[in-house]
C-alpha cells in the first residue's frame, strides 16, 4: 500500500500534468501539430525554466501516443529548450547561526542546526523517532528517497539542543518534534519573514553541502554524507562554492 506522502506526491505529479498538457491541447490541435506550432506554444513563455517544463510534459504525451497508437511523434528530431544553470541560493555560516540566535525554544534550534549539520530532507527530519537516534556514532537512522534506509551524521551543537528538546518534550512514540511537515516548513517560513534570511529545508541541504565543500570535504563524501544519488546532484548543490573559496584550501604540492 502506498504511503499517504507517496500519494501525495502522485496525486501533486498528475495536477502539474494536467494543467500543463491542459494549456498546450487549448491552443494547440495536437494531431496537425509540427515542430514550428510547438516552438511557437513554447516561445510564448519567457521564462527559460517554463519553456523546459511544458517541453517535457508535451515530449511525454506524444511518447505515450505513440506507444499506444502507434502515431509519429512531431517531436522526434526536437531538442529540448536551454537553461542556464541557476546559482542555488546557500547560506553563509554566519547566517546560520543568526537564524538559530532568532528562536527561543530548543526545538527550532535543534531543528536549524540538524538541517544544517545533516543535510536532512524535511521528511527525513520529520519522521525522526527516539530509537532512530545513536547518540555515541552521533547518526540518526533515516528512511530516505526511495524508501531506502540511510544515515545521517550531525554534531555537537545539534547534540546539545536535541537533548534539550528530548528532556522538555520527553516523547514516548513517533516522531521527536509533534510536528508534521506542514509544521516544520510553518516554522521556517516565519523565521525567514522575522529575519529576511532565506529559510526552508531545500536551503538548508544546499547549505549542508556548500559549507562542508568550504571546509575541504571532496564531493564523493559529501554524496554518501547526503545520500545522494550522483555526483551531479552534489556540483549543482555547491555551485555557489567559488574558486577563493577552494584557494582557502590550496597547499602547492612542491613546497
Amino acid at each position: 500500500m502506498q504511503s499517504r506522502r507517496m500519494m501525495e506526491c502522485a496525486a501533486g505529479t498528475m495536477r502539474y500534468y494536467r494543467d500543463k498538457l491542459g494549456r498546450f491541447l487549448d491552443e494547440v490541435n495536437p494531431d496537425k501539430a509540427n515542430e514550428h506550432r510547438i516552438e511557437k506554444f513554447l516561445l510564448q513563455f519567457n521564462n527559460a525554466g517554463h519553456r523546459l517544463a511544458y517541453f517535457r510534459v508535451i515530449r511525454t504525451f506524444y511518447n505515450w501516443r505513440e506507444r499506444t497508437f502507434n502515431l509519429p511523434s512531431p517531436m522526434i528530431h526536437m531538442k529540448a529548450p536551454k537553461v542556464g544553470k541557476l546559482m542555488m541560493p546557500a547560506l553563509e555560516l554566519d547566517q546560520v547561526i543568526t537564524l538559530v540566535e532568532a528562536v527561543d525554544n530548543s526545538r527550532d534550534k535543534a531543528i536549524i542546526d540538524l538541517f544544517t549539520e545533516s543535510g536532512l530532507r524535511l521528511s527525513e527530519l520529520v519522521n525522526i523517532q527516539l530509537d532512530n537516534i545513536d547518540w555515541d556514532s552521533r547518526t540518526i537512522r533515516v528512511i530516505g528517497k526511495g524508501n531506502k534506509e540511510g544515515f545521517a551524521p550531525f554534531g555537537e551543537l545539534s547534540e546539545g539542543y536535541l537533548r534539550q528538546w528530548i528532556a522538555e518534550y520527553n516523547p514516548k512514540n513517533g516522531s521527536i518534534w509533534g510536528l508534521n511537515q506542514g509544521g516544520v516548513t510553518s516554522v521556517l517560513r516565519s523565521l525567514e519573514e522575522a529575519t529576511g534570511i532565506t529559510c526552508n529545508p531545500h536551503t538548508f541541504r544546499r547549505t549542508f553541502a556548500c559549507l562542508l565543500r568550504k571546509a575541504g570535504v571532496d564531493t564523493m563524501t559529501i554524496k554518501d554524507l547526503g545520500r545522494w544519488e550522483s555526483l551531479e546532484m552534489v556540483q549543482r548543490y555547491t555551485r555557489s562554492v567559488t574558486f577563493h573559496d577552494s584557494l582557502k584550501l590550496y597547499k602547492a604540492p612542491l613546497s
